[in-house]
């Protein structure tokens, strides 16, 4: 079996090399892009099984360039690599898309493992067909690509896709917010049931206008959301 393709999209040339030698000595077979734009049409010609992708590429953003690699079908794990370590940036970073945000100095024994763990949730995940459907909306979780009317179609960042799988599973059903909360944020440590207002508000902004997908999330006063049909 041909050994997988991983994008190293790094602009520092010293790191860039560091990962590319360690990947080869893994198995696997790296290729290096320095820009986004490079990154993406590199992607675009002969897609990559995974990403190791700097935060900060130049003038461009890490976190642009995997939200680009999501809508572009990219299924395989992508690890952020970045010296911006606060709060705010690993959550811009996962909430982009990506599996993981590993901050530098880094070792590399430590991102192998971490890489190896993510590739195998993926290919587990690859073993099943959880493709979601409900009115004119197709939801694949494994791309999270939303698929609607007239080919539109709309990325989603991790925590969404998981919102999105909860409400198309009881579609036409109203699921409170203590609900959602205890499913997708309680193994969490700290927050507020405030978390799920803000993500239904991401969600709805994501697949607006919502007739392009035939459906219509809706608010029930003091109760919580009700994924219904459209009503046009």
């Amino acid at each position: 079996m041909a050994p997988r393709r991983v994008l190293i999209a790094e602009d520092d040339p010293d790191i860039a090399s560091t990962l590319a030698r360690g990947l080869t000595l893994e198995g696997y077979a790296p290729t290096i892009a320095s820009d986004a734009d490079s990154a993406l049409t590199m992607y675009s010609e002969n897609p990559f099984s995974a990403a190791l992708v700097d935060m900060m590429l130049g003038d461009d953003r890490g976190d642009e360039l995997v939200r680009n690699l999501r809508s572009h079908g990219m299924r395989g794990p992508i690890l952020i690599l970045s010296a911006l370590t606060g709060v705010d940036d690993r959550t811009t970073g996962l909430d982009s898309g990506a599996d993981d945000y590993i901050a530098k100095p880094f070792d590399f024994t430590e991102l192998m493992t971490r890489f190896r763990v993510h590739e195998t949730l993926k290919d587990r995940a690859g073993d099943t067909n959880d493709t979601l459907s409900f009115a004119d909306l197709t939801y694949d979780p494994k791309t999270r690509i939303a698929h609607g009317k007239s080919s539109r179609k709309t990325a989603l960042t991790e925590r969404e896709s998981e919102l999105l799988c909860l409400l198309m599973e009881r579609k036409n059903h109203v699921v409170t917010r203590g609900e959602i909360y205890d499913t997708l944020w309680a193994k969490d440590s700290g927050g507020s049931e405030n978390v799920v207002d803000v993500y239904v508000g991401y969600l709805r902004k994501k697949l607006s206008p919502m007739e392009d997908f035939g459906i219509a999330l809706k608010t029930i006063r003091s109760r919580g959301f009700l994924l219904t049909e459209s009503e046009q």
